[in-house]
């Protein structure tokens, strides 16, 4: 089954006499040469090559991790990398919750399973996992590893404590495939600052860590919409929201001090805490012995379809937490409502509000600090409102899941194009009428990694696995490998393959 070409542009004044060049295979059919450059040419003097058409995107996501680690950012590039034209098969994605291609291709289920196989007979351009440890990632490194294929890993980041478990994985994945991984990737995504900081307690090179936010719909979540659970508990005009679990590293005892220092006691001010959590107990007892009963609203779990309405109703978002344990995600659909936010500044949080234009950082578990926000919130109106309307600037511009697509197309299409060049490269030093795979043991000749006692393949010289995989593990994890005299697998100014 032949798969359609990436298209790659060569200079303008020779595109129209490169055979290679266009989709399809139908040039290389007709017998024109795509093979090797020949050993004459000098890469240095021609310009890099760009990626101008769709990519073949796989998704790796992993299947086992008790959080959803990706959130809302595999869904929604996915489904930003569809509509500009690129196709995007979804692996290991029980929760059928990614958009992708119709699987009219041969792969049968649209839910793809988390193996080599199905990677293998996407024959993917550019690999993408979530969760630098996990099991998707050491597929995900295999795979590019036999296919040729760049890696590229998206890392939310674990708080430092974590759950047991969650502790437990990351170190297991360390030490049985965390060398692969790391020998594979091209870049790393990091969401945010605490996700960049383990990516680099993991091991990864600060030259391919690159931070990248993650975003917001920005039409779900605007101005102006309006909250039946206020309305209907009759809640004050003045509203400061807390939104998630109600545990006791959450800061709300901090909080609630601070409010009934400030504006506790102020007929139209009020706290609302959405959530629940085994603090609450211990909250409510604060709160009525502060004396501010009358204006802390408990409001349980919002549903998801309530979130914009209460969130745009809001004077400002409240996030004191005390540490990296916390998600953002609570403060961009914020912004994106117009709302300013108050956050304790920890790092997982650090760089979204920006201080004095989109709200206040606070630092975590200060009371005093907490009532000089509150206070200065509160102060003036004309304040609140220059900092919501930025608020709203600000993710339009830059949280929006379209502004984020082009981020992240454009650091997929880079590595693409760079996997190529470097390939290129490396074919077009051979000898003329040489063996495109070199002697035992020389790397040129190995392109995939895949000799043994090369760590990078997995395997050492008695057959056992260094990456995690039991010794013959090949036979279970049927990605198809190339034979030695085959083209190099990025080195070709063709860049399509046939199945």
């Amino acid at each position: 089954m032949a798969r359609p070409s990436v298209g790659v542009a060569a200079p303008a004044a020779a595109a129209s006499a490169d055979p290679c060049i266009g989709p399809g295979r139908a040039a290389d059919e007709a017998g024109n040469a795509c093979g090797p450059r020949a050993a004459n040419a000098d890469p240095s003097q021609e310009p890099p090559t760009r990626v101008t058409t769709s990519l073949r995107i796989a998704i790796v996501l992993n299947p086992f991790t008790l959080r959803r680690k990706g959130g809302e950012h595999a869904p929604a590039i996915a489904a930003e990398l569809l509509g500009r034209g690129h196709s995007v098969r979804a692996f290991g994605d029980v929760a059928r919750g990614v958009p992708q291609s119709r699987s009219s291709e041969g792969l049968g289920d649209p839910v793809a399973p988390l193996d080599g196989a199905s990677l293998g007979a996407f024959e993917p351009d550019v690999i993408v996992a979530y969760d630098a440890l996990s099991p998707a990632a050491w597929r995900g490194a295999r795979a590019a590893s036999k296919l040729g294929v760049p890696l590229v890993l998206v890392e939310e980041g674990f708080p430092d404590h974590g759950k047991p478990i969650e502790r437990l994985a990351r170190g297991f994945g360390a030490r049985a495939w965390g060398r692969l991984v790391r020998r594979q990737a091209r870049r790393v995504i990091a969401l945010d600052p605490a996700a960049s900081r383990q990516a680099r307690d993991e091991g990864f090179g600060d030259a391919s860590i690159v931070e990248l936010a993650s975003g917001v719909d920005t039409t779900t979540f605007r101005p102006g919409l309006q909250s039946a659970i206020l309305g209907s508990r009759r809640i004050g005009a003045h509203v400061l929201l807390f939104i998630g679990r109600i545990e006791p590293r959450r800061g709300l005892d901090t909080l609630v001090d601070a409010f009934a220092r400030t504006v506790g006691t102020h007929s139209d001010w009020s706290l609302a805490l959405a959530g629940t959590g085994s603090a609450r107990h211990a909250i409510r007892a604060q709160v009525e012995r502060l004396g501010v009963s009358a204006h802390v609203h408990w409001l349980g779990v919002p549903r998801e379809a309530e979130l914009p309405g209460l969130l745009g109703s809001s004077t400002a978002l409240v996030v004191p937490a005390i540490d990296d344990d916390v998600a953002s995600l609570k403060i961009r659909r914020a912004m994106a409502c117009g709302v300013p936010v108050l956050a304790s500044d920890v790092p997982r949080l650090r760089g979204v509000v920006q201080p004095d234009r989109t709200g206040l950082t606070v630092p975590p578990g200060e009371r005093v600090a907490w009532e000089e926000a509150i206070l200065r919130l509160a102060s003036d109106p004309n304040r609140r409102a220059r900092w919501g309307r930025t608020a709203r600037e600000v993710a339009l511009e830059t949280l929006s899941w379209e502004r984020v697509a082009d981020r992240v197309e454009e650091l997929l299409l880079d590595v693409v194009s760079t996997e190529r060049d470097s390939g290129a490269a490396a074919a077009s030093s051979r000898p003329v009428g040489g063996p495109t795979a070199g002697p035992p043991g020389d790397p040129a000749g190995d392109p995939a990694g895949d000799r043994a006692g090369d760590p990078a393949s997995g395997a050492d010289a008695a057959g056992s696995a260094t990456d995690g995989t039991p010794a013959g593990g090949d036979a279970a994890d049927p990605v198809s490998r190339r034979s030695p005299d085959a083209a190099p697998p990025s080195g070709t100014a063709c860049p399509g393959r046939t199945a």
